[in-house]
């Protein structure tokens, strides 16, 4: 056959592999897109079955000083619900709101959102689920177990340690302060629908992590002794509230920081927020005589006078634009002597003699007109201009504390300095961290800053005493059994509108003790007390029972000499037990505890209730005038009081954490 007969043929053949070819790319293609289009139709799927539910982190706890549980986190129940899996948005919230006590339109809004999920309440009380489970559940709504912050000592030292919001965020205190730390990773969960409609909580999406966590300096058990004191001192004064803050001189570690009107930051949600603030760091207002401490301790620094210099006070003195007299005159007195009188005249003879610039320059060196850096949220710097501002009048009235303003814990910080033989440390609320499984990790101490030399400190603590036994003194009631004690009062009128109020008061008084040796340095503020007002009258008592208070547990055996009226106190040998706050120190090492809460003329012997189950706890009480505060689940592994603690007769507060085994609780 010819090449010619054959090239039809040859056409014809590559006409047939043209078209073979072309329907297996065909094919080929259909197959990839019906692969595509099947995994992204199954993901569809999935994702109408399956969503992520992301839970807030459990935060790391807060201790005291000696591992006392001040915030830690607990289970709570919140109820969420995906509107996609919702049919009748109306009907369900009709429901919900009946079973929680919802809003039933709002809650219809959030359940028409367009959203993978939604809250409807959040930390809702066990016996409300009870009720949804008992209706058979409804179609789209779930229930989570979501920390919440627990704060177990409730108002104690909350000012301190502040309060974490709903979704787990610091916003006051230390809560704030340390929130980065704080704070774990977020948890997100799987949360499935079976084939009735039910939301169930599937297999961890993420892996989540605890935050660290935080020893303060603060002791429980001298905190309650303050705090204690604090709210006798204001209530006998009718004043609206007050502050006491304690430093150790020699490492600025704040041993209590007490304020009323006190709160509790379990219920935070129902509370204004400015009311939440720590007003020790963030109200800053004159100190009022308590500064004549750091002028006379500049003037001593800087050679201008000595205590034995006398000064003629007769007739006030004038500056321009104002004359400035004492409220009880005294014709001459010497340095000592002004300080302990607290005469605006001598102060401002000494300032004179010292000049603004001196003056001033000490003053920031003992912390005023700055923060005292302690990292504090909201910390106020309070208000001393720049000496080359100061005309005469500010210059004379910065002397006995007008003009000027101080925070509470400034006072302290620069009370504490005179302590330290004239170093200044920066305050200190936080000892230490530790990372989750790990160690504790010291809070370095601060650099210290002189603010005066330790001969200068020496002299100024030598009139501080006689401030308090001196003749004509107006601290006298600050003293202590047994104890030497150094101080000085304050009155300082509040301005209002620009002009300072005649009928209102901060009372101040600063103090150290021992004198000899100080262990401590207290600050006392009496807001607005009625009647008398005067610092020498109504903080120096606070100052007394919260300065023998902590000297006690310091091992210094001490108590005020003399009462609130300035009279001698009964000594407590001599005189019957009184009923008062529980105690929340440690029991004495002889104490016992049995599986019961013992009762005994009317006082209640706290029995040991670790590893107790909630229903035993629960048992345990019953009948017995106590009000009971339980957290979390599982078994006891603390609880406040201590076991062994006798509490006073009528209803008493007993708290309880519990946790699961293998769990942090």
């Amino acid at each position: 056959m010819r090449a010619a007969d054959l090239r039809p043929l040859r056409i014809r053949l590559r006409i047939a592999e043209a078209v073979v070819l072309g329907a297996f790319l065909v094919l080929t293609l259909r197959a990839a897109h019906l692969t595509l289009l099947g995994e992204r139709g199954e993901r569809r799927g999935e994702s109408q079955l399956v969503t992520g539910l992301s839970l807030p982190p459990e935060r790391g706890r807060i201790v005291d000083l000696h591992g006392q549980e001040l915030a830690m986190t607990v289970s709570v129940p919140s109820v969420y619900a995906v509107p996609g899996e919702i049919q009748d948005a109306a009907a369900t919230a009709k429901e919900l709101a009946a079973i929680f006590g919802v809003d039933a339109q709002k809650t219809r809004e959030r359940l028409e959102q367009r959203r993978a999920f939604v809250y409807v309440k959040r930390w809702v009380d066990p016996a409300e689920v009870a009720k949804l489970t008992a209706r058979g559940g409804l179609p789209g709504v779930g229930v989570v177990d979501e920390p919440r912050r627990a704060y177990p000592f409730g108002p104690l030292g909350a000012s301190a340690i502040g309060f974490a919001n709903i979704d787990g965020v610091g916003v006051r205190g230390i809560e704030q302060q340390e929130n980065e730390w704080l704070t774990g990773r977020p948890r997100r969960v799987a949360v499935e629908r079976d084939a009735r409609g039910q939301l169930l909580l599937g297999p961890g999406i993420d892996t989540a992590t605890s935050g660290g966590d935080v020893a303060l300096t603060i002791d429980v058990a001298l905190q309650a002794e303050a705090e204690t004191a604090l709210l006798a001192g204001v209530a006998a004064a009718h004043a609206r509230g007050g502050w006491v803050v304690a430093l150790d001189p020699h490492t600025g570690d704040v041993l209590a920081f007490a304020e009323t009107p006190r709160f509790d930051p379990n219920e935070f949600r129902d509370l204004p927020f400015p009311d939440t603030r720590a007003r020790a760091f963030t109200d800053a207002v004159e100190p009022g005589s308590t500064f004549k401490t750091f002028l006379i301790a500049a003037a001593l620094e800087a050679g201008v006078v000595r205590p034995t210099d006398v000064f003629d006070l007769r007739g006030g003195i004038d500056v321009p634009g104002k004359h400035i007299k004492d409220a009880h005159p005294v014709p001459v007195l010497d340095v000592a002597g002004i300080l302990r009188h607290s005469s605006n005249v001598g102060a401002v003879k000494i300032a004179q003699k010292l000049g603004p610039t001196l003056h001033y320059d000490a003053l920031r060196r003992f912390g005023f007109g700055r923060t005292t850096g302690s990292e504090f949220p909201d910390e106020s710097s309070g208000l001393l201009r720049n000496c080359k501002y100061w005309r005469p009048v500010d210059a004379a009235t910065v002397a006995f504390g007008q003009g000027v303003s101080v925070t509470a814990f400034q006072l302290a910080a620069a009370t504490a300095a005179l302590a330290n033989d004239g170093v200044w440390l920066r305050p200190r609320l936080v000892r230490g961290t530790r990372a989750p499984d790990g160690e504790w990790e010291p809070t370095p101490p601060s650099e210290p800053q002189r603010a005066v030399s330790a001969a200068t400190a020496a002299k100024v603590r030598a009139l501080l005493e006689g401030v308090v036994i001196g003749e004509g003194g107006t601290g006298k009631r600050a003293q202590l059994v047994g104890v030497r004690v150094g101080g000085k009062t304050g009155t300082a009128q509040k301005l209002e509108g620009g002009h300072y109020a005649n009928d209102k008061y901060v009372a101040w008084f600063l103090g150290l003790a021992p004198l000899d040796a100080p262990k401590v340095a207290i600050v006392v503020g009496i807001d607005e007390p009625k009647g008398l007002h005067t610092g020498g009258a109504v903080a120096a008592p606070v100052f007394a029972r919260v300065a023998g208070a902590l000297l006690t547990h310091m091992g210094v055996a001490t108590e005020p000499l003399l009462d609130a009226n300035g009279k001698p106190l009964v000594r407590t040998a001599d005189k019957p037990a009184a009923a008062g706050l529980p105690s929340v120190s440690p029991p004495p090492p002889s104490a016992t505890s049995g599986d019961a809460v013992a009762q005994d003329a009317g006082r209640l012997l706290v029995p040991d209730l670790h590893g107790k189950t909630v229903a035993e706890v629960k048992e345990i009480a019953a009948g017995v005038p106590v009000e009971l505060e339980l957290f979390g689940r599982g078994r006891a592994v603390a609880q406040e009081p201590d076991p062994g603690t006798v509490l006073s007769s009528g209803r008493t507060r007993l708290r309880v954490r519990f946790a699961e085994p293998g769990g942090r609780g």
